[in-house]
């Protein structure tokens, strides 16, 4: 099953709520009360995001987590998720030199072919950005952009 991680699923969440709340900056433990995401959690992903340069933070008693402002629109779905899993690659010969890790490359009638699918599906991810998320029909808008490039 192809399936994003917990983990990549609640930073969706984290985002679109601190995507709500711009300008303004939310703490983990205001994350966790507005979302119902455990806290431990929000703030390990909150320093995957950062390190990523998605979110950004401020110390002190009015510190909090915030988004990068350049991200606020052009933050696409396969920027999160490349963010919290690392490179999207759907088969092992597409992230790994084939010879090295796949047992049955000599043999395998499909070698090399995965990338063509792994481009199409990295290419809607890019389409769908946060903020279409938290705000429109997500089939409306990949078809749309798909239509015009």
């Amino acid at each position: 099953m192809l399936k994003l991680s917990r983990m990549t699923d609640y930073a969706v969440v984290a985002l679109s709520a601190l995507w709500r709340a711009a300008p303004q900056q939310k703490t983990a433990a205001q994350l966790a009360a507005e979302t119902g995401l455990p806290e431990p959690s929000l703030a390990k992903i909150l320093k995957t995001l950062a390190r990523a340069g998605i979110v950004s933070s401020r110390r002190g008693v009015q510190g909090g987590y915030f988004l990068v402002r350049e991200t606020g629109r052009s933050l696409s779905a396969k920027m999160i998720i490349e963010a919290m899993e690392g490179p999207i690659a759907l088969t092992a010969c597409i992230e790994t030199p084939v010879k090295t890790e796949c047992a049955i490359a000599a043999c395998c009638p499909v070698q090399g072919r995965w990338s063509a699918v792994n481009a199409a599906l990295c290419d809607v991810l890019d389409r769908v950005m946060l903020a279409d998320m938290c705000t429109a029909d997500i089939t409306e808008i990949t078809e749309r952009r798909a239509a015009h490039g």
